[in-house]
C-alpha cells in the first residue's frame, strides 16, 4: 500500500483542491477503502459551497462511493474482507448504540457521520468509512453503474418504495434527471 494518496478536497468555500494526504490505517470499527468511482451530487455542492474551515479541516466531498477494502480495522465483522467490493453513502453508518439505533431507527443516529460532509468522501483515492455503512457491491456491476445507486438510487427506491404503489402499478416520474431516471 503506497504512503500517501491524491484527493480533491475544499480548501474553501467553492474551491477543491487537489492534494497529497498521508494513508491512514482505519480505526476501531472501521475500513480503509481503494476508491473506484464516485458519483458527483446536487448534495456535494452544498458541502462544497458551504464548507467553512473555520469549523472543520479541509473535507474531501463525495458520498456515492465504490470501491475495495484495502485495510481493516479493529472489531470490523468477520463479513467485510481485505479486496472484497464495498460501497458506501450519504450515511456513513449508525453507531447502534444511541436511543434511535437501539429502537432500530439507524436513519436517525444522532452520532452518524455524513460522508462527504462530516467525514471524507470519495473524491480519493482513499477514504476511511465505518464497517456499519458499508454494503456489498457485486463486482458484475462497473463502480460507475454502481455508485449513483447509493444516493439517487436508494433516495428514489425508498420514494416509490413508500409512496404504496405495487407492481404493476401506473407512476407518474416528473423529471428525467439525477432522481428521475433511477426510478425509470
Amino acid at each position: 500500500m503506497n504512503a500517501t494518496y491524491r484527493a480533491m478536497q475544499v480548501t474553501r468555500p467553492g474551491v477543491l483542491e487537489l492534494v497529497e494526504r498521508p494513508t491512514i490505517a482505519p480505526g476501531i470499527g472501521q475500513v480503509l477503502i481503494a476508491v473506484e468511482a464516485c458519483g458527483i451530487c446536487g448534495a456535494d455542492v452544498g458541502d462544497i459551497e458551504g464548507a467553512d474551515p473555520a469549523l472543520q479541516p479541509p473535507r474531501v466531498p463525495g458520498h456515492e462511493v465504490v470501491g475495495r477494502i484495502a485495510a481493516l480495522g479493529e472489531h470490523v465483522p468477520s463479513l467485510w474482507k481485505v479486496g472484497q467490493r464495498v460501497g458506501v453513502g450519504r450515511l456513513g453508518g449508525p453507531c447502534s448504540e444511541c436511543v434511535q439505533c437501539r429502537q432500530g431507527h439507524f436513519q436517525l443516529c444522532q452520532h452518524q457521520p455524513f460522508v462527504g460532509a462530516t467525514c471524507d468522501g470519495g473524491y480519493a483515492e482513499m477514504m476511511l468509512a465505518r464497517a456499519s455503512g458499508l454494503v456489498s457491491s457485486p463486482d458484475e456491476l462497473l463502480a460507475e453503474e454502481a455508485a449513483p445507486l447509493l444516493c439517487a438510487g436508494i433516495a428514489t427506491f425508498n420514494a416509490l418504495k413508500k409512496c404504496g404503489a405495487q407492481a404493476g402499478d401506473t407512476v407518474a416520474i416528473i423529471g428525467i434527471g439525477g432522481l428521475g431516471h433511477m426510478a425509470l
